[in-house]
């Protein structure tokens, strides 16, 4: 039993042995590391926050009826220029039989008030021609005349208006729909035959047309809460807009809100810039853009890959070759990073090569 506990034993020494053997020959004929290196490069460095938003135009209006009724002729369609005052639609009163009835009285009454009036005025001038009664009294008959002449007058024209939605007096029609200002018409959402609500105290009314000054764009977005704290007004932005490849439009930030709002469990504040804009530009309302922001930059300064550098307290190295695939560890001193490259000050001159960490590759020598 000893002898095959021995044997066993030995064999198991041999094996391990030659598996020891074999590992510290192959390592002794593993090819060397070779250290992969790189130049410092002379660029500019951008340190900047993105803010996601769209772009609008800066004076935007709904053009909406005073009167209710159906559209009876549209003149213009979605993508026209307009003029302030410009006629957009006619509208067809349909007469709500209440008012018309109410109008109706009133004009009757107004015409007893105004023919009774007219007798009394009459009688009364006759009186005075004949030195009968005194000129104050005659003017007061013939104040109460005019009076009543106006309150007819006024409740011809409230009838008129109630049934055609225009006035013989004022000459204007409330059921003729205007432009209150120049632009481009974004959207018409209504047709020739469509029943309309007039806007008043209660309701909004129905939007005849969209109208927008094209010529002043904005960018509306928000930034989040961490990022807010770095902006100030007038900074510069950089704005890219998803439907337009190959185009960064210059902006102006104008406007950033004194109060966050709540979204997707985080606080975000509003901003807004204006777009600056060429004469041949032209972007359409609604586009989603995202916004770089300028926070600080540097301009052809001696950088580095932030990767490259080591950390040990408050001090900052990098490992400088001296010799081929020898390196001197060396203090440097940083400035600016946009989160890839980063501002090399002092400690490093540009001809000289630094380590790549990680970034090795073998070869036989």
């Amino acid at each position: 039993m000893k002898k095959v506990l021995l044997g066993i034993f030995v064999l198991i020494f041999l094996a391990l042995s030659g598996w020891m053997g074999y590992y510290f020959y192959k390592k002794s004929n593993t090819d060397p590391v070779v250290y992969k290196t790189e130049e410092p490069v002379t660029t500019d460095v951008v340190k900047k926050t993105v803010a996601t938003g769209s772009i609008v135009p800066r004076k935007e209006v709904e053009v909406k009826s005073q009167v209710s009724g159906v559209v009876e002729e549209l003149y213009v369609e979605a993508g026209e220029i307009v003029k302030k005052g410009q006629l957009l639609a006619k509208i067809r009163i349909v007469p709500n039989i209440v008012n018309v009835n109410n109008a109706e009285n009133g004009v009757q009454t107004a015409k007893i008030n105004y023919d009774e009036a007219k007798r009394e005025l009459e009688r009364y001038e006759d009186l005075y021609q004949q030195k009968v009664i005194s000129e104050q009294e005659y003017r007061k008959y013939k104040a109460d005349f005019n009076l009543k002449r106006e309150a007819l007058q006024s409740a011809e024209n409230n009838l008129q208006l109630v049934r055609e939605g225009a006035s013989k007096r004022s000459g204007q029609a409330s059921n003729l729909v205007y432009s209150t200002i120049d632009g481009m018409l974004l959207d018409v959402p209504i047709k020739a035959g469509s029943s309309i609500i007039e806007r008043n105290n209660f309701n909004e009314g129905t939007t005849i047309a969209t109208v927008a000054d094209m010529r002043s764009l904005i960018f509306e977005g928000k930034i989040d809460e961490s990022e807010v704290g770095k902006l100030k007004e007038n900074m510069d932005l950089l704005l890219t807009i998803g439907a337009i490849e190959g185009r960064v439009f210059n902006a102006k930030l104008e406007y950033i809100a004194p109060k966050g709002v709540s979204e997707e469990g985080s606080i975000k504040f509003p901003i807004r810039a204006q777009v600056l804009l060429s004469e041949n530009d032209f972007i359409r309302a609604g586009y989603s853009a995202n916004a770089d922001i300028v926070l600080d930059k540097r301009e052809k300064v001696l950088t580095v890959k932030e990767s490259m550098l080591s950390f040990e307290k408050d001090d900052t190295f990098v490992e400088v070759e001296t010799a081929p695939q020898v390196f001197e560890r060396r203090a440097v001193k940083t400035g600016l990073s946009d989160g890839i490259n980063i501002e090399v000050v002092s400690g490093l001159q540009k001809t000289e090569k630094v380590k790549v960490p990680e970034a090795a590759a073998t070869q036989k020598i």
